[in-house]
């Protein structure tokens, strides 16, 4: 079976995998009442429809990623081949950021009342750490390509830059993924475009196995999906969305296109941004606001869109956006 092929089964079984426990897992969420808590400067429909409904969701499409992954790669794996054991980076990010978003959300459970969990700089501090692991064995030991632009067949050589390029690009991914989770669908949604954009610019390097395990990933999203569409029964909370933003940033590094990331994650970049730029003019005008409301989806809800038809613009934008990435990437 080509490797395309495979990649297409994989996304297959994992999307079963995760439908099948999906149900289950929603009820012993609720069982143990692991509901969301909405931060207070949201906007008011948030308190009324969302309070409540269970989080953590991203151990839905965690775990499935996790069994595939190992199970389908255990002969590469134990044979230590290098091509197997490239996967256990972004396997082992995923791992990582979902704890500590995990811990995160249980810290926001906790203070039910506040809705607010690690302070930002002990988070930031944490992800920056594990970042900088990471920058570490995907440049001395996996020897990823440094960086390709558009245009150019030939890799360019970043030297010491490499590091905390990297770490700016995993850290700065997780938080991008994290502020864009807000919405039914939203992130689920992005998050799988992003995936299969990437994975497919890695089977077309003749990366299998990374290609392979973002289809993987893709998969086990829309099974997700299929209970966090609007309206959502559970919600992914910092458990899936920093583990996704961290993932993704390590894929897109793996594939040597990490340049292209402002393109084919146009929307993740675009929130941060938004957050950003909010924060700066504030500071800046001595109080005023740039938009009605950061990240960008709550400007334009407080602006008269519904949930439904942010999700769908913002997905539109962002495969119209991924389309061109891959363009990019292949010139």
């Amino acid at each position: 079976m080509s490797g395309s092929g495979a990649a297409l089964v994989l996304a297959g079984v994992s999307f079963i995998m995760t439908v099948i426990w999906g149900g289950p897992l929603i009820r012993i969420l609720r069982s143990l009442k692991v509901g969301d808590s909405i931060r207070l400067e949201a906007p008011q429909r948030h308190h009324t429809v969302k309070v409540g409904t269970p989080t953590m969701g991203g151990v839905m499409f965690i775990l499935p990623v996790l069994l595939v992954t190992i199970l389908l790669n255990a002969v590469p794996l134990i044979g230590l081949s290098l091509v197997g054991r490239s996967i256990l980076v972004p396997l082992g990010a995923m791992i990582a950021f979902g704890a500590l978003g995990g811990l995160d959300d249980w810290r926001k459970l906790r203070q039910r009342e506040i809705g607010e969990g690690m302070r930002a700089r002990t988070k930031f501090l944490i992800q920056m750490l594990l970042a900088g692991a990471l920058a570490f064995v995907l440049h001395d030991f996996l020897h990823v390509p440094d960086m390709y632009l558009p245009g150019f067949r030939n890799e360019f050589d970043l030297g010491w830059l490499f590091y905390p390029v990297a770490m700016i690009i995993i850290a700065g991914s997780a938080n991008a993924v994290n502020f864009t989770d807000g919405l039914d669908g939203l992130s689920g949604l992005i998050a799988a475009t992003a995936f299969a954009t990437f994975g497919g610019i890695a089977l077309l390097q003749g990366q299998v196995f990374l290609g392979q395990f973002c289809f993987t990933l893709v998969g086990a999203l829309f099974g997700f999906l299929w209970f966090n569409v609007h309206p959502a029964q559970l919600i992914m909370g910092d458990t899936g969305s920093v583990a996704l933003g961290a993932t993704l940033g390590v894929v897109a590094l793996m594939t040597g296109h990490w340049i292209l990331y402002p393109i084919i994650c146009i929307i993740p970049t675009s929130e941060i941004l938004s957050v950003v730029l909010q924060v700066g003019y504030f500071r800046l005008t001595g109080g005023r606001r740039l938009f009605r409301m950061s990240p960008i989806h709550l400007h334009f809800e407080l602006s008269g869109w519904s949930e439904t038809q942010i999700v769908q613009r913002f997905w539109l934008v962002s495969l119209l956006f991924a389309m061109i990435g891959v363009a990019l990437a292949m010139v």
